[in-house]
């Protein structure tokens, strides 16, 4: 896309963008950065397209490149986390942060589950087995679901949903959220303390915030129940990585699935790597092709929102 374009630039932060997403758009050039952008990528494009906004699919939203741009209005993410934005700069710019709340929650919440099911059931466990030609009939054992405690942290779109399928297999639904006064029938509000002792299944559905960062310590995974299982489709950065994997050495976890990771991709030597017990997948929690669309099209919604009311505020 050219720089003088007589339209004004929306930078996305990826390769592509949903068809409806670019209608939205229409008034705007969209100019893409690829699918794996680094930060040098985002301010030499910032620097030669001065966006008016940026539509944040992959890479981290630096103080840099926030400073790169001079016209910027809006930062808009193409999800629900922010926490890839470097939110205190652009306020202090004046620059609007949006996220497209709940736009891809369906998605997470049934991956959450399959997760959840794939720990309990020991699902990878025994399709290796199995192709190796093993016949564990005799000797294994799964989780039953049914009359167990269901633990949530943080109660959003994403965890409303999980509550639900929770409550719909025969499960106790208990809940932390500091944020929320009331629960949804059938679950019940408990302290954070009171969630991780009595959880046998603990799933994670809260931001990641620099007061949280970690949460999920040796204390925490002391204070759970022995056999408990620890699924994590929200940050990787709340968990402590070693205690966790010393957890489940012990047995005090049963087992882990984890969807999300402080660093992204984790290295090849990541501990967490072929250790028994834990079942991974590539933050793909929210990607599928209905959640593409309604987050590109939330993310697209934001910023003209955004531009329109800063216009009329501004006449």
């Amino acid at each position: 896309m050219s720089a003088d374009s007589s339209k004004p630039i929306v930078l996305v932060t990826g390769a592509d963008l949903a068809p409806e997403a670019q209608a939205i758009l229409g008034e705007f050039e969209l100019v893409y950065a690829g699918r794996a952008p680094t930060e040098d990528d985002l301010v030499r494009l910032c620097q030669a397209h001065d966006p008016v906004a940026i539509i944040v699919r992959y890479g981290r939203i630096t103080a840099r490149i926030i400073t790169a741009c001079s016209n910027l209005k809006v930062i808009s993410k193409h999800g629900s986390g922010i926490d890839t934005i470097d939110v205190d700069t652009a306020s202090s710019r004046g620059i609007a942060v949006k996220a497209a709340a709940g736009a891809n929650a369906a998605a997470v919440a049934e991956h959450t589950w399959a997760l959840i099911l794939a720990c309990a059931k020991s699902v990878t466990e025994l399709n290796d087995r199995m192709h190796a030609g093993h016949w564990d009939k005799a000797t294994h054992k799964s989780l039953e679901l049914d009359g167990l405690t269901l633990g949530l942290i943080g109660l959003g779109a994403i965890g409303a949903r999980v509550a639900a399928i929770g409550i719909a297999m025969g499960m106790r639904v208990i809940v932390f959220d500091p944020y929320v006064k009331s629960s949804p029938a059938g679950t019940v509000l408990q302290t954070l303390d009171d969630v991780l002792s009595n959880s046998d299944v603990l799933s994670l559905h809260c931001p990641l915030t620099a007061s949280n960062k970690g949460f999920l310590d040796r204390n925490a995974f002391a204070r759970m129940r022995t056999g408990a299982v620890l699924v994590n489709t929200a940050r990787g950065g709340l968990i402590d990585d070693a205690a966790m994997l010393d957890a489940l050495k012990s047995g005090k976890l049963r087992a882990a699935g984890l969807d999300t990771f402080a660093a992204e991709p984790p290295s090849a030597d990541h501990v967490l790597r072929g250790v028994p017990g834990i079942t991974l997948s590539p933050h793909i929690g929210g990607v599928t092709s209905a959640a593409y669309t309604k987050m590109g099209v939330g993310a697209a919604r934001n910023i003209v929102e955004t531009l329109a009311i800063q216009t009329a505020v501004s006449n």
